[in-house]
């Protein structure tokens, strides 16, 4: 008999995200826009930036938050928003998910990848200011920095907010993954021109599928919101003087996220437990390296724990044979991103690094790191890891 799946990130309920829905039902706010997105908005709004009042950052205490279909479409709202039109080059975290780069594609201009460092495995200050400086030289300013959190783990804000007023190059700071983790005490979403968060069905809270766009600039949410809905003119009949989108997250899917909010903060603390757990499994076995925060500053809501594995000194065992063992047990886990500048959509686009990335994919695990794995699913996992490593 096959064994239940123990996914490597699956939805998690609270029990009141049904209210909403049945709240939305009762009144016949099925339409796409309601109350639900508006207190989703304001809901996501409160948490974010109520840390920022202090801020070394530039926040201010207000910010703005529109509920948009996906994260994908917030990133490409946010390119439109800063200016990027074709021809136009934008520089991009290499180690990501696709949807980091494809919206610089769907606008007709061109990705420049840079590498990651070691300390967060995120975008490279050093290797970010010679791909600027040298795309400048090249007589081509970059329009935009596309900037991720890579599993939940904080970005270097400090030196590429740096880099980012010394050149005069707008940051969009892609928070898909790292809702609930902080910088500075001061929450990821909040440090860019624009944020973009995810609610993916695997993410730390979800609405099913869904997004937003984070601003401390009025115009830019009003022009996000106006683009997300066709770009409709204010007038009786329906015209349109510029292209639109429908990009909007729905009432219903709002009222599950307005349930999820309630609980973001276990998620996330349940999703640290996970990372702790697997520390705790590598502390003996030589050649395992758990991704954890490397100094007070960053506090990661570790939305997927993260392993690499040296076979040098392991005995032999690569992390594809891990991977293969924990499949066996039906236990799901995953390479880390395959950088974008390997992909091949992307082969031709200039690339800025010395490897770290490409070293990354190939010796990285992702581990299941969901906030609603059983004490059932670690003794399975820790069984298969350990059997793994002792055969």
């Amino acid at each position: 008999m096959e064994k239940n799946k123990i996914w490597l990130s699956s939805p998690h309920m609270g029990g009141n995200e049904q209210n909403f829905i049945n709240d939305a039902f009762e009144n016949n706010w099925i339409a796409p826009l309601g109350p639900n997105v508006n207190g989703f908005e304001q809901d996501l709004n409160d948490y974010l930036f109520t840390t920022v009042e202090e801020s070394n950052f530039g926040a201010t205490k207000t910010g703005g938050v529109a509920a948009l279909s996906s994260g994908t479409a917030a990133l490409h709202l946010a390119l439109i928003l800063v200016g990027v039109k074709p021809g136009d080059e934008v520089i991009c975290q290499s180690m990501t998910f696709a949807a980091s780069a494809n919206p610089i594609a769907y606008l007709g201009a061109k990705p420049i990848f840079v590498d990651s460092e070691m300390d967060t495995y995120n975008i490279c200050p050093v290797h970010l200011e010679k791909a600027i400086l040298d795309r400048i030289g090249k007589g081509n300013t970059p329009k935009a920095i596309i900037a991720v959190h890579l599993y939940g783990m904080p970005y270097k804000v400090k030196e590429i907010q740096a880099i980012s007023k010394k050149y005069n190059i707008p940051v969009i700071e892609d928070s898909a993954e790292a809702l609930g983790s902080t910088y500075d005490g001061q929450k990821c979403g909040t440090f860019g021109d624009l944020g973009v968060l995810s609610f993916n069905g695997n993410k730390i809270i979800t609405t099913s599928g869904g997004g937003a766009l984070v601003t401390r600039n009025e115009e830019f949410k009003k022009k996000a919101v106006f683009l997300a809905t066709q770009a409709r003119d204010d007038a009786p009949h329906y015209q349109h003087s510029e292209i639109g989108y429908n990009y909007r997250l729905s009432n219903i899917s709002a009222g599950i996220g307005r349930g999820q909010m309630q609980i973001l903060d276990e998620h996330v603390a349940l999703r640290r437990k996970m990372n702790q757990f697997y520390q705790d499994i590598f502390s003996d076995i030589d050649g395992v390296t758990v991704f954890k925060e490397n100094n007070t500053d960053i506090f990661s809501n570790h939305w997927l724990s993260v392993i690499l594995v040296d076979e040098k000194l392991t005995g032999g065992i690569s992390r594809e044979d891990l991977r293969l063992s924990l499949e066996k047990e039906n236990i799901e886990s995953r390479p880390l991103w395959k950088p974008m500048h390997m992909q091949p959509v992307f082969a031709d686009a200039p690339f800025y690094g010395n490897g770290v990335s490409e070293k990354l994919f190939d010796i990285g695990l992702c581990l299941p790191s969901g906030s609603n794995l059983s004490d059932e699913d670690r003794d399975r996992i820790s069984s298969a890891i350990r059997e793994s490593f002792n055969r």
